[in-house]
């Protein structure tokens, strides 16, 4: 099974800009799909950005044009860089993946990060 850690949330001001990261551990054999999604208190997990193995990309409309999901293919991590942060991205972020084990379909998903972002 693979593993998710999730890095670099943190307190930032409106404007700024975060890295985020996420780090899998564990054995696969394919990636088909990687995503960040993020929560606030009371409302459904949502979508933020996605990435397939083929390089298409997928980002809500809410943070197109200011945040990018990325991929070290070398080392696997996957990166969202968030810049123009507002208040309304304070939420707890999620990396997931959708990969292939042992012929098997599976999803992982990190435990989280928080961003807060203030006005």
């Amino acid at each position: 099974q693979v593993q998710l850690v999730e890095s670099g949330g943190g307190v930032v001001q409106a404007g700024e800009s975060l890295r985020l990261s996420c780090v899998p551990s564990g054995s696969y054999s394919v990636i088909n799909v990687i995503s960040w999604h993020r929560q606030t208190p009371g409302k459904q997990r949502e979508l933020v950005a996605s990435a397939t193995t083929s390089g298409s990309t997928t980002y809500a409309d809410s943070v197109k044009g200011r945040f990018i999901i990325s991929r070290d293919t070398a080392k696997n991590i996957v990166y969202l860089q968030m810049t123009s942060l507002k208040p309304e991205d304070t939420a707890i972020y999620y990396c997931y993946f959708d990969y292939i084990r042992l012929g098997k379909p599976l999803v992982a998903w990190g435990q989280g990060t928080q961003v807060t972002v203030s006005s």
